[in-house]
């Protein structure tokens, strides 16, 4: 651990235009549970007969929405939940000048409440939400005060501003997301399988220089990068970023 660590130090200390690209195991450490491990949302249980997968579908959302909101409240919400020392180490490599841009599959909005600036959403957030029909904007308490379904001034159905399954990915994010890890020096992947599509391609548009992975299982990009690290990201981005500050400092 502390070689893999002193070698992440050095690509940071050398690194002039970082991009990290983050999953669900970012906000693990938060308190926030992921999707496909044995405790993550696709293996609990639900009030009824549909697979959680399936309840997170666009084609449930516009059948059952009262069931979908059920389930999107009191899984998908996490308003509890607070920045842990990965989202702050990515924070202070923004204010050092070598962090561009943060691309990421979470909808907490946790690295926003640390406090980084340029966030790539690629799958929405939980704090935006808006009418079907005439699309004005409602923030998370609106959602979460409703009874069962929340609905417009309008009339009609507010929905998140999340990508559900089914749907495809915003474009523009999509263009960002690929013009900012055109231009990286160095590429972070933390958290993530890679096996969400297609989010998980957007890696192939890195020509740069480092590919580092930090994650606690293997990943299809293994083989790519030039460090692995099977650690909890929390303690790798902290204890690299807090290195690094200090060999600034001597």
């Amino acid at each position: 651990m502390k070689m893999m660590n002193n070698n992440l130090v050095q690509i940071l200390k050398q690194s002039k235009n970082i991009v990290f690209f983050g999953g669900a195991g970012v906000s693990t450490e938060s308190g926030i549970p992921d999707f496909r491990s044995e405790e993550g949302i696709y293996n609990q249980k639900t009030n009824n007969s549909y697979s959680p997968e399936e309840i997170v579908s666009h084609y449930f959302f516009k059948r059952r929405p009262k069931d979908f909101y059920s389930f999107y409240k009191a899984k998908l919400v996490h308003l509890e939940a607070k920045p842990n020392d990965c989202h702050r180490a990515l924070v202070t490599l923004e204010k050092m000048g070598k962090l561009s841009a943060i691309i990421t599959q979470n909808i907490d909005g946790l690295h926003q409440a640390a406090g980084s600036k340029n966030v790539i959403e690629l799958h929405g957030s939980v704090y935006e939400n808006y009418c079907i029909k005439c699309h004005k904007k409602y923030d998370i308490s609106y959602i979460l005060n409703a009874k069962d379904i929340p609905f417009c001034s309008c009339g009609k159905l507010i929905r998140p501003d999340i990508v559900l399954y089914g749907e495809t990915l915003d474009e523009n994010v999509i263009k960002q997301a690929i013009e900012a890890i055109s231009s990286a020096d160095t590429l972070i992947i933390g958290g993530t399988s890679l096996i969400v599509y297609p989010a998980a391609t957007l890696v192939n548009y890195f020509h740069g220089k480092t590919i580092v992975l930090i994650n606690k299982t293997v990943t299809p990009a293994d083989e790519k990068a030039n460090l692995i690290i099977h650690d909890p990201i929390a303690k790798v981005m902290n204890s690299a970023v807090t290195l690094l500050l200090k060999s600034t400092e001597i």
